[in-house]
């Protein structure tokens, strides 16, 4: 199979990779993921200007209209620098509710302010009993004059802190872990009743936990079909899945191009270190785990498109075997740099932070393994 760039999407790799290159390097990280936003704001409108915003989205709203592999090859590229901006949770995960779900009336308000680098969104979807099941909701939507209350918790919601606008499930009915009865809601970041715990995540990243106290929500705000979400959401959260693999490959690649510069250099008994052959080997380990991952990768971006159980299996089969080389890539880079691998200043630590985020997100490994084995049977 071809898997060649197009003209198109070569030149949008090279403008990322030479963004990340010139203006994203460690140093530049450690100080904005420090910073009171945790994040750039200059680099957002950036990001607007040169369409990355607006790439995924459809042109009929101020987007670009691009295509899975477009957000493939910039989510490997942010994965290199660790990029920190709330790319997922406002374009990926927000955005393609909205895009989903949305009215026309809803689509025309927030994805070409999306678009403009203008509106921030965020997603709260797990609760704390939740674990990784996406049904499994007690927060509650219960009709009042012509609308809706909500009473709740939602946590870790990543991009909370930064969000002008957060869309949060809620049950309008059925029981705690019933498939129908999922409702979508899109609330003002300052709605009253809405209480939000900001906090840095352990890779430098920015969420938050939100309470939801009596929080009352037009009909305006409900997304897609009342109690009938939970579809839009699995759709959304497979394609969040498969850019997040991209995102992992691009931060492995660095591991491993890091740790073989390293064994290159560091020097035992008069020699390389990377002359011992034991060493040698786990370098080739951790290049057959990059290569795997960025094989799976390939494959659920260019099924994101097909039939609902071809979609769902093969982002199970990819989120598990990342989540298993980026335990293994990350864990091998630490090691190979012996004491260094753990301090701060060292930016191999602050990947392998990244990666085993990543595993957690929207399921870990042993998670997708039995959602991949349930769908084969």
């Amino acid at each position: 199979m071809d898997f060649s760039f197009s003209t198109e999407q070569t030149l949008l790799k090279d403008s990322v990779v030479r963004f990340v290159q010139d203006e994203y390097d460690f140093d530049a990280r450690r100080k904005l993921v420090t910073s009171d936003d945790g994040f750039s704001r200059d680099n957002w409108a950036k990001f607007a200007e040169l369409g990355w915003l607006s790439m995924p989205l459809p042109e009929d709203y101020g987007g670009l209209g691009g295509s899975p592999v477009e957000t493939m090859i910039l989510m490997e590229a942010f994965g290199a620098g660790l990029v920190a901006e709330p790319y997922m949770p406002t374009v990926i995960l927000g955005a393609g509710l909205v895009e989903a779900a949305g009215s026309e009336a809803q689509k025309q308000e927030i994805l070409p302010a999306v678009a403009g680098g203008e509106m921030m969104l965020a997603f709260g979807f797990a609760e704390p009993q939740s674990r990784f099941n996406l049904a499994d909701i007690t927060t509650t939507a219960e009709a009042s004059n012509g609308g809706y209350v909500l009473n709740g918790k939602k946590s870790v919601v990543f991009g909370a802190p930064s969000a002008d606008k957060i869309i949060v499930s809620a049950r309008a009915g059925g029981g705690q872990r019933d498939a129908d009865g999922v409702s979508l809601f899109m609330l003002d970041a300052d709605a009253a009743g809405l209480a939000r715990r900001d906090y840095r995540t352990v890779d430098g990243l920015r969420a938050a936990d939100l309470t939801l106290d009596g929080v009352k929500a037009g009909p305006e705000a409900v997304l897609g079909d009342l109690g009938g979400a939970l579809g839009v959401i699995e759709n959304v959260t497979d394609r969040a899945i498969a850019a997040l693999c991209a995102e992992a490959v691009g931060a492995m690649q660095v591991l491993h191009d890091t740790t073989n510069e390293y064994l290159k250099t560091r020097k035992q008994f008069g020699v390389p270190i990377g002359k011992f052959q034991v060493l040698q080997h786990r370098m080739v380990d951790m290049f057959i785990e990059l290569e795997q991952s960025r094989s799976m990768t390939y494959m659920v971006t260019l099924k994101l498109d097909e039939g609902e159980a071809e979609r769902k299996k093969a982002a199970s089969g990819a989120k598990a075997q990342i989540g298993k080389a980026g335990k293994f890539v990350g864990a091998q880079s630490v090691q190979l740099h012996g004491g260094m691998g753990m301090t701060d200043e060292l930016k191999v630590g602050h990947f392998y932070k990244r990666l085993m985020m990543i595993d957690t997100m929207f399921g870990n490994t042993d998670h997708h393994l039995k959602r991949f084995a349930a769908l084969t049977q």
